[in-house]
C-alpha cells in the first residue's frame, strides 16, 4: 500500500549557502507547486551589514521582518489547496537573526513588532531543514559570488549555523525533516534528489532525521 503523500505547504530552511533555494526550486517543479522565494537581494542594508554588523543590524533585521511579513500575508490570502506551495524560508526563522545581532533595547522593540505580526502567519505542513559544515557552506557562498555577500566572514557563518541548529533542535511548530547535505548532491545527482523526495513524501509527526546512506 502506498502511504506517501505530498505535503501541501513545504518550507525549506537552512544557513546561507546550504542549498535551500535550489531545493525549493526543484521541489516546486516536481510537485507543480507555487514557488515563494525570500527577497534577500532586495534588502538595501545587507551588504553594509556584512561589513559592519553593529551599525546596520537593526535596519537589516526590520527590513527582513516586514518583507517576510508582506510575503506571508499574500500567501494567507491565496487558495493553497490543489496546487500546493514551496517556500525557501519560514517566517519564524526571523528571530534567529534578531537574537544573534540585536542589542537588548533593539530586541524589546523587535519583540513588540513581532508579536503584532506573527499571529497572522500561515504555518507549513512540513519544514525541511538542511544542514552542512561551515567549511562547505563557505565554499558554496564564495562559489556563487553574490556581491552583497563579499564581506561575509567564516566566523559569522559559524555563529549563524550554531544558532540555526539550536533553533531547530527546539522546533516543534510543525513536522520537521532534518537533512545532512554534507554528502548529498541533490542538484547534480538524480538518485540523491529522488531519495530526498521520497523522505519528504513520507508523513511523520514531530522531528525526523535523514542522513544519506552513501
Amino acid at each position: 500500500m502506498n502511504t506517501t503523500q505530498i505535503p501541501n505547504y513545504i518550507a525549506v530552511e537552512g544557513v546561507i549557502g546550504v542549498g535551500k533555494t535550489s531545493l525549493a526550486n526543484m521541489l516546486a517543479e516536481r510537485f507543480h507547486a507555487k514557488l515563494v522565494l525570500e527577497e534577500v537581494e532586495a534588502n538595501p542594508f545587507l551588504s553594509q551589514f556584512y561589513s559592519d554588523r553593529r551599525s546596520y543590524a537593526f535596519q537589516t533585521q526590520i527590513f527582513f521582518l516586514l518583507s517576510r511579513y508582506r510575503q506571508q500575508q499574500q500567501l494567507s490570502q491565496q487558495e493553497l489547496f490543489g496546487r500546493g506551495l514551496v517556500s525557501d524560508y519560514i517566517f519564524a526563522k526571523d528571530k534567529i537573526f534578531a537574537y544573534l545581532n540585536l542589542d537588548e533595547n533593539e530586541i524589546k522593540l523587535y519583540e513588540h513588532l513581532w508579536g503584532l505580526l506573527e499571529r497572522n502567519i500561515l504555518k507549513p505542513d512540513l519544514v525541511v531543514y538542511l544542514q552542512a559544515g561551515v567549511d562547505q557552506l563557505m565554499r558554496r557562498v564564495r562559489r556563487r559570488g553574490r556581491p552583497f555577500e563579499h564581506n561575509l566572514s567564516k566566523e559569522y557563518l559559524a555563529e549563524v549555523s550554531e544558532a540555526y541548529n539550536h533553533f531547530f533542535f527546539h522546533y516543534t511548530e510543525t513536522p520537521l525533516l532534518v537533512v545532512n547535505v554534507n554528502d548529498l548532491d541533490f542538484v547534480n545527482n538524480e538518485e540523491d534528489f529522488e531519495d530526498l523526495v521520497k523522505q519528504i513524501c513520507e508523513p511523520h509527526p514531530g522531528t525526523r532525521y535523514y542522513v544519506p546512506k552513501r
